[in-house]
């Protein structure tokens, strides 16, 4: 009898590692492209030539494999963050590159996973924690961050405290995150110079000699 012809690899490298950034990367492109409701198992074989019951097998259902791509997204961007903060320059340099950074973010699709997962998590606890620790993370870059400028810029802390600080430049940045997400851009440029010009005048106060920027 003529020899059986050894099956086909498969696409997929086999080992578990691969599989699943594989399917990370998938679920990663489909929830810019097409969104969460829009998304199967079957879908996401298809994205990797992988069997499609191995969603739940490494993952235990598609809301995980959804926060595990929101995780893995963000450990990236905080990382970027954090070096920027960490940079020896003025505040004011770094809070205009963090504003350049929301308009690369509106491209990169973080900000559209972000808003994803929070709509996704409203009626399910479970996930709704697993979306807040990613925020409480963002927080604390912001609030690190924040209070060196505070202490850098000799603001009173009763009269601005650091907690209100993060909290107003948060729910700020979801604000414009969502508007621009739903085509809105009316009002952005001036609020963003307006705050732009009050850090100007604080750098001017803390470094009179450095004059007018």
């Amino acid at each position: 009898m003529p020899k059986r012809a050894a099956p086909a690899r498969s696409r997929l490298a086999p080992t578990r590692p691969e599989a699943i950034d594989a399917f990370l990367d998938a679920a990663e492109r489909l929830l810019v492209e097409e969104g969460y409701a829009a998304i199967t198992t079957r879908r996401l074989a298809e994205a990797t030539g992988a069997n499609h019951g191995l969603v739940h097998y490494y993952f235990g259902s598609m809301e995980e494999l959804f926060v595990r791509v929101l995780e893995r997204f963000t450990d990236r961007l905080i990382e970027r963050q954090k070096q920027m903060y960490a940079a020896d320059a003025p505040f004011l340099e770094k809070w205009r590159t963090a504003m350049r950074y929301l308009d690369e973010d509106l491209h990169s699709g973080y900000q559209k996973i972000w808003l994803e997962l929070q709509a996704l998590a409203w009626n399910r606890p479970a996930l709704q924690a697993r979306v807040s620790l990613v925020n409480q993370r963002w927080r604390a870059v912001l609030t690190e961050a924040f209070s060196a400028a505070v202490r850098g810029y000799r603001l009173e802390a009763k009269t601005l405290p650091v907690e209100a600080l993060v909290s107003l430049v948060m729910a700020f940045n979801q604000g414009i995150i969502l508007e621009r997400h739903s085509g809105i851009f009316a009002g952005h440029a001036a609020l963003l110079e307006q705050i732009d010009r009050w850090l100007r005048s604080l750098e001017r106060k803390r470094s009179p000699k450095r004059g007018r920027r």
